[in-house]
């Protein structure tokens, strides 16, 4: 589970300028952490070519006849362009046969070309000019016109408004068969960088967890794990520390807190490497944990394993929810959503995105099939008092599912 960047300022888990000297001087104790992501190998022209490939067959399949794409991670997967959005439009259009375009303004080409990780030629536009009469152009010319153009499912309203405009009479449709036909099936070579980040995030957690002190602040503590992912090798995703009462939230509470002995200490923190992201959380307790702490945790354990365990190929992917919210009320949980008890979706996608299609919750009738990847954190959170989650990922396989990190064995030794 991740949270956006108002969410991580406003649960305060960002560090601000400056921090507690106990979190300053635990920070610079990194000697004893190298860089582990020195063999980790980034995605190449030859993965991006099979993912044309594949986009392509999908395609003819459904009757698409091009799709484009704004700037955000699917761009990022299918171009290596990496571009943030603007008013200005810079989209790539992949069509049924031959290379895409990438098409963006005059003077951005020089910029986009950096990092284009694919056969493409790239049209340009002036600031006086319609964008999206150059991506109409260019479907003209591929003999385009007639058929259904599809859209990502994440371009924003000007980009479908504006394509409307220039392409009037043309359909346009969802590009999820397509898009997440392809993203939702990872590749070894994906995999191995996911596994990579997971290794960081661990070896973060490992680094971190015995420098928490009393007094320390949501801040201190992420700046900790900063620091550790940094010296590990990997890029930060996200850091989210919940402290005491604050746990009991699931993205927290903006209200002032402090590592308190006898208090949950919840964190949700993620890393990336060369794009794809990892999420795992931990539980535990600044001091002796109480009757009841230990009990919820034991029975967030046993939750994850159910879930694990249910998630084989071929299940609807919503039936992995069922069996642990199911089980959770016979313990009196619940039920369904209300507290205390499970009160979001068992999991969700992760790749390039830290949330991504298709999510492990009721009702969802995907099946689970290999290279799938999600996140298993069915939480517990007890309104007032505190919560607790235990988050790894896994991955689909032949086999069945595997993790990415090993859940840990007890709230004694929470990191695993």
């Amino acid at each position: 589970m991740r949270l956006s960047r108002r969410g991580l300022l406003a649960a305060g888990a960002l560090a601000p300028i400056g921090f507690s000297a106990a979190a300053r001087a635990a920070e610079s104790d990194l000697s004893a952490l190298q860089p582990i992501t020195g063999d980790a190998v980034p995605i190449g022209r030859e993965e991006r070519a099979a993912r044309l490939a594949r986009a392509q067959g999908l395609m003819k399949a459904n009757g698409i006849g091009a799709v484009l794409i704004e700037p955000g991670a699917s761009l990022l997967y299918f171009t290596g362009v990496r571009w943030g959005r603007s008013e200005r439009l810079t989209a790539a259009v992949i069509p049924v046969e031959g290379d895409p375009i990438i098409v963006t303004p005059f003077f951005e080409e020089p910029s986009v070309r950096e990092s284009l990780g694919i056969p493409a030629e790239i049209r340009v536009w002036q600031e006086h000019e319609d964008p999206f009469a150059v991506v109409a152009g260019f479907l003209r010319d591929k003999k385009l016109l007639g058929r259904p153009l599809g859209i990502e499912e994440t371009a924003r309203f000007f980009a479908v408004d504006g394509m409307w405009r220039a392409l009037a009479g043309v359909k346009i449709v969802s590009a999820n068969p397509v898009v997440r036909g392809c993203r939702m099936f990872k590749t070894p070579a994906e995999i191995a960088l996911m596994q990579k980040a997971a290794d960081v995030t661990l070896a973060a957690y490992r680094w971190t967890y015995p420098r928490i002190e009393a007094g320390m602040t949501p801040a201190d503590i992420a700046a900790l794990m900063t620091a550790a992912t940094v010296k590990l090798g990997g890029q930060v995703a996200f850091n989210l520390i919940l402290l005491g009462e604050a746990s009991a939230y699931p993205h927290g509470t903006g209200k002032p807190q402090r590592v308190v002995k006898g208090e949950v200490v919840l964190m949700d923190c993620g890393a990336r490497v060369h794009g794809y992201e990892s999420d795992i959380s931990r539980t535990f307790v600044h001091g002796d944990a109480t009757a009841e702490q230990r009990k919820v945790w034991g029975h967030v354990r046993a939750g994850q394993q159910r879930a694990f365990a249910a998630a084989q190929l071929g299940v609807p992917a919503g039936r992995v929810d069922d069996a642990v919210r199911g089980w959770y009320a016979t313990l009196g949980y619940g039920p369904d959503y209300k507290l205390p008890g499970l009160s979001h979706r068992t999991g969700h996608g992760i790749g390039m995105d830290g949330h991504e299609p298709i999510n492990l919750v009721r009702g969802e009738a995907t099946r689970l099939a290999p290279g799938m990847c999600f996140s298993n954190e069915p939480g517990l959170y007890l309104s007032g008092k505190f919560g607790v989650r235990l988050e790894d990922c896994f991955y689909m396989t032949e086999a069945g599912p595997k993790w990415f990190s090993v859940p840990p064995g007890s709230i004694e030794e929470p990191i695993g």
